[in-house]
């Protein structure tokens, strides 16, 4: 059992490693959108959407529900919002400290 979760854990983390989808979920950290709304949001073309949601439906990041024709996505979890918002803050801290790593340089 053991081997499965590092499995579905991967798999996760891989639907993670693209900024497409990391821009996709946090969207969706805001509410429920229709498939068709992240397109215009995000400069995309639905095929590339599709593309995108399909990686994060099989990661069981995304949960869909079908509002007539169209299909509205939400979050699986919570916490997966949480994961955003740890992985924005240690890129910041990251970001922050090679800035003043070049500044030191540069004034060395």
């Amino acid at each position: 059992m053991e081997e499965e979760g590092y499995r579905l854990q991967a798999r996760m983390v891989k639907a993670l490693a693209h900024s497409t989808r990391l821009q996709m979920l946090a969207l969706l950290q805001k509410g429920e959108l229709c498939a068709c709304e992240f397109g215009p949001l995000l400069g995309l073309r639905q095929s590339n959407v599709s593309q995108h949601l399909a990686v994060l439906r099989k990661a069981n990041l995304v949960n869909t529900r079908r509002d007539g024709v169209r299909v509205m996505y939400t979050l699986a979890d919570e916490r997966t919002g949480e994961v955003l918002d740890t992985l924005g803050h240690i890129a910041r801290d990251q970001f922050a400290e090679a800035a003043a790593a070049l500044r030191e340089v540069a004034t060395g």
